[in-house]
């Protein structure tokens, strides 16, 4: 039997809400999102309540949560916005009977295990559809860098939030070798997250700059990329390429650690440079890895393209849990 239930997708920014159906384990379909400013809301609760307004009827006795951060403890904080939620209040809060809380990320994994083959479209690698037995490491450049990886076994899966955005970062090159060398000067140790991710273009803008013997301002990563983009900067379009090259590498080590025998990449970022990593040297750095180049070229690399990829996983991570 169907069910409907309110998902919710939080992150330091942006709160997004819709309306989802869900059954047999899956959710079946997701409303219309609405994305509400964090900045615009004294709390949860109040942001929850203009949704409800926006709706013009109460809302459905049940919801899925996605949070980006942890989800354990009494009380959740947040890193860039000032809402707390305290887990064992949301039935009261919210008038809600069952609720799921779950990483942002773990909900990304619930997204490509229960996605169509639509929302997937080939990067490199074999032409073929996402493995369904084995490991699929699942990586998303953003504000950090988030990996996850699904099981599959037939109709079954589960999903795996890691903190592998955290594993070392190991230069290639010698520019890279400048990245971490500028890196290094901040941080006693240097993650791939602050390379390979989006605030992470700034130190690869800025190396290069030095390069050359450039003078820079500082600014930030929207106006690097934005400029990268579009080439109308030819140091920050260069930088945008250093960046696929870097996700490359990485989402290629996370596969061999990961056992991976399929590899999605996700998020926003992912989606907007989508035309960068084809072109750019990422195939080529996804498989570079010596011994096992043979190995890491038979795994197809996907990009996840469904529109909110948050939203639709934590809302099958509750159709798991209860469905």
């Amino acid at each position: 039997m169907s069910q409907s239930i309110v998902t919710v997708d939080i992150g330091g920014t942006h709160a997004r809400f819709a309306i989802a159906t869900v059954e047999g384990g899956r959710c079946i379909a997701l409303g219309e999102a609405t994305t509400l400013h964090t900045e615009d809301h004294a709390s949860f609760q109040t942001a929850w309540q203009e949704f409800e307004r926006r709706q013009s009827g109460s809302l459905p006795r049940a919801v899925a949560i996605a949070i980006a951060g942890p989800t354990r403890g009494e009380i959740i904080r947040f890193t860039n916005n000032p809402w707390i939620i305290r887990p064992a209040l949301i039935r009261e809060k919210l008038n809600v009977d069952s609720f799921v809380l779950v990483n942002d990320f773990e909900a990304v994994g619930h997204a490509v295990a229960q996605a169509d083959a639509r929302y997937f479209e080939r990067l490199c690698g074999p032409d073929e559809p996402l493995p369904a037995k084995g490991t699929i490491s699942v990586i998303g450049p953003g504000t950090g860098l988030g990996v996850a990886h699904v099981w599959r076994d037939g109709d079954a899966y589960r999903v795996q939030a890691t903190e592998g955005g955290h594993i070392d970062f190991a230069p290639l090159d010698s520019i890279e070798d400048a990245i971490l060398a500028r890196l290094r000067k901040r941080h006693r140790r240097v993650s791939v997250e602050r390379i390979v991710s989006g605030p992470g273009i700034v130190d690869i803008y800025e190396t290069l700059a030095a390069m050359e013997g450039r003078p820079v301002t500082q600014e930030e990563d929207v106006a690097i990329w934005t400029r990268g983009m579009g080439q109308e900067d030819s140091l920050a379009a260069a930088a945008v390429d250093r960046f696929c090259l870097s996700l490359g590498s990485v989402a290629g080590d996370l596969a061999l650690a990961q056992g991976a025998r399929g590899v999605v990449i996700a998020g926003g970022l992912g989606l907007r440079i989508r035309d960068h990593l084809v072109r750019s040297g990422f195939p080529e750095r996804f498989v570079s890895k010596g011994r096992f180049e043979n190995f890491m070229a038979a795994i197809p690399v996907k990009l996840i393209t469904h529109p909110q990829p948050g939203l639709f996983g934590a809302a099958a991570a509750f159709a798991r849990e209860h469905c």
